[in-house]
């Protein structure tokens, strides 16, 4: 367990950035970033809505554009070994007892570097001659990328009060209706019905972890957007790498710290 987990008694501006809202936020916003500036600029590659390549690989079967199928269908082991091997990594953590949150942003954030580095290398070359050659490679370290933090939100256990996905928002979308009509017809419910009430005091609060993650990837998509367009190149990318980064050393500062107060 992640010894930088906030409680009650005990309250800083680093386990508050660590708590579920914030967290929540920030690495949705990452991934709203990088899916959005990944998709405008390999021409339609889908780093944290993985299964999505599947549906585009599915139409350019149709439309006989055999190296795009392959590319969109090559994402998806991309992501399955990237979420495997940080899995492997979490596990390892533990046993050795380090900080497993900590130390799975830094792998992110490596990545995410990774990502930077051959995109920018990569993207001059890529614009002047759309080739899968280019789009392959690129596409391919950001999944790595993405495939880490989606592990991460279920393998840093201790942290988030429950799984809520920071890079698809098909199913946070589902969970925040399913959890607006239960607040609805609790108001319908009769007056002192204690079994409504307590669901729909779940539902609201549940509510309350939901929204800042659909409103951190919605920013995160309109920012890639309004970056890309204008600096037309990878470098934007280095907003999300800066902020991994530091909610990684903040992880690990709060580690330090729990470790230094405990001793």
């Amino acid at each position: 367990m992640v010894a930088s987990s906030p409680t009650k008694s005990e309250f800083s501006l680093g386990s508050y950035l660590l708590s579920d809202g914030p967290a929540g936020f920030m690495l949705s916003w990452v991934a709203g970033f990088v899916d959005t500036s990944a998709f405008i600029i390999l021409f339609g590659i889908f780093t944290a809505h993985v299964t999505g390549n599947i549906a585009l690989a599915g139409y350019e079967f149709v439309m006989a554009d055999e190296e795009s199928v392959i590319t969109h269908l090559l994402m998806i082991p991309a992501f399955m070994v990237s979420v495997a091997g940080t899995s492997l990594l979490a596990r390892y953590a533990r046993k050795k007892k380090w900080p497993v949150f900590a130390i799975l942003l830094a792998a992110e954030a490596v990545a995410l570097t990774t990502f930077l580095i051959v995109g920018v290398n990569l993207s001059p070359a890529l614009i002047f001659s759309i080739q899968e050659e280019y789009i392959l490679p690129i596409g391919i370290t950001g999944v790595v990328a993405m495939g880490i933090q989606n592990a991460l939100m279920k393998e840093a256990k201790g942290v988030f009060k429950s799984y809520i996905p920071t890079t698809v928002m098909t199913g946070n979308t589902t969970q925040l209706t399913i959890d607006l009509v239960q607040v609805a017809v609790s108001k319908l419910a009769p007056s002192g019905d204690e079994k409504a009430s307590l669901a729909a005091a779940e539902s609201i609060e549940r509510m309350g972890r939901i929204l800042p993650i659909m409103a951190g990837f919605a920013l995160g998509g309109l920012g890639a957007t309004y970056f890309v367009l204008i600096s037309e190149t990878w470098w934007s990318l280095v907003i999300p790498v800066i902020v991994i980064s530091f909610m990684a050393v903040v992880a690990f500062s709060e580690h330090f710290k729990t470790v230094s107060d405990e001793s």
